[in-house]
């Protein structure tokens, strides 16, 4: 891993439809923080050949050489990946990412829920501005261990299997007693919430059974349950009552979509999958092929998941300028909005992507201007 004052080799996988569009832009924030600060440097790998473009040219999803440079990089960016007209024989989307999340260990799936200025409030309650949540998500077990794998039985019968292991299980809910801890100290409070089926599914009282021990271990974090379906009910009545959230593979699937959109859209919807060496970073959304090519696409889902990247290069290599670099582009990205200047068309704007980047940038610059005073 690098450390201080070096260089981070990034391997960046585009992707597919506006992946290959929302990546250029933000690989330009990323080189002009590194250029400002002098504190670090960027190396960015880019590979093409991954992705459902890739696997209708070749036949694979994912080259060897890309999964390698994935592999040995300090951190992976990625865009989006799969297109609903390419297709596996199984008749599932192709989706290398999930072959990395489990070949990588990327258990923590960290999904942040954050309102911003000037953004669209889905719910009328104006409480509403102070939505700023994570959902953590088991990103390699649960329903989705038998990606793939799963059986069709005589065309009269499908099986997929659940699975939910103690190693993980321990792992996922220490990262989130970890995440509570740092959101802490900024904030002064906390709160983890395991969310799960506990009432009805054994293997969800084994998840729930693991939560309270390791909350045993972290008794400075308030911790608290919820059913999945009373969580989605939650998530509408008082979404801001909720701090950190823990759950399963789909059900943090299924949820993170629904905190996407009570935040504008899934254009906000950054995303950390995080493992002991390795991080990937992308934004929750696919590759929406049906605005591709069309500069119609928000970028800040990616660039916050930028920033995400850099908090967590920080975190490993305890380089003090990274993690500044994290904050400054949240705050340019934050005053954007905040100031009228950043009007995704996502949600009824007049900004595509060029026009959009072009107010993130000029808002970085506000940002490190102020830095140099």
């Amino acid at each position: 891993m690098s450390t201080a004052n070096s260089t981070y080799t990034i391997a960046v996988i585009p992707g597919d439809g506006i992946g290959t569009e929302i990546i250029p832009p933000t690989l330009a924030l990323l080189q002009k923080l590194a250029t400002h600060d002098g504190g670090f440097q960027f190396r960015f790998v880019e590979r093409r050949d991954c992705g459902a473009a890739y696997y209708k040219e070749s036949g694979e999803d994912c080259s060897k050489a890309a999964f390698a440079v994935a592999r040995e990089a300090d951190a992976i960016l990625l865009g989006a990946i799969g297109l609903p007209s390419i297709r596996l024989p199984s008749g599932t989307e192709i989706a290398p990412h999930l072959r990395m999340r489990e070949e990588f260990e990327l258990i923590a799936g960290v999904r942040p829920v954050k309102a911003y200025p000037n953004t669209p409030r889905r719910l009328l309650d104006p409480r509403a501005a102070n939505i700023d949540m994570i959902i953590l998500r088991e990103s390699t077990e649960g329903l989705f261990y038998t990606q793939g794998r799963g059986e069709v039985i005589g065309d009269s019968e499908a099986r997929e299997t659940l699975r939910i292991t103690r190693p993980t299980t321990e792992k996922l809910c220490d990262e989130a007693f970890r995440i509570a801890r740092r959101r802490k100290l900024k904030r002064g409070h906390a709160s983890v919430t395991c969310v799960d089926k506990a009432n009805v599914f054994r293997a969800f009282a084994f998840f729930r059974k693991i939560f309270d021990e390791r909350s045993a271990l972290n008794p400075d974090i308030e911790a608290r349950h919820n059913y999945v379906d009373a969580q989605a009910l939650d998530l509408v009545r008082r979404p801001w009552d909720f701090d950190v959230l823990v759950m399963e593979n789909m059900f943090g699937d299924i949820l993170s979509d629904l905190g996407g959109g009570l935040v504008g859209g899934m254009g906000m919807a950054p995303c950390a999958e995080l493992g002991a060496e390795h991080g990937l970073f992308q934004p929750a959304h696919g590759s929406a092929p049906d605005i591709a090519g069309q500069d119609k696409a928000n970028p800040t889902a990616t660039f916050l998941s930028a920033a995400l990247m850099l908090d967590w290069l920080a975190e490993r290599s305890g380089n003090a300028a990274l993690a500044q670099a994290a904050v400054v582009l949240e705050a340019a990205i934050d005053s954007a909005f905040a100031e009228g200047l950043l009007r995704p068309m996502e949600f009824g704007g007049d900004q595509g992507l060029i026009a959009a980047t072009r107010a993130v940038s000029d808002s970085l610059d506000r940002q490190l201007g102020r830095l140099k005073q």
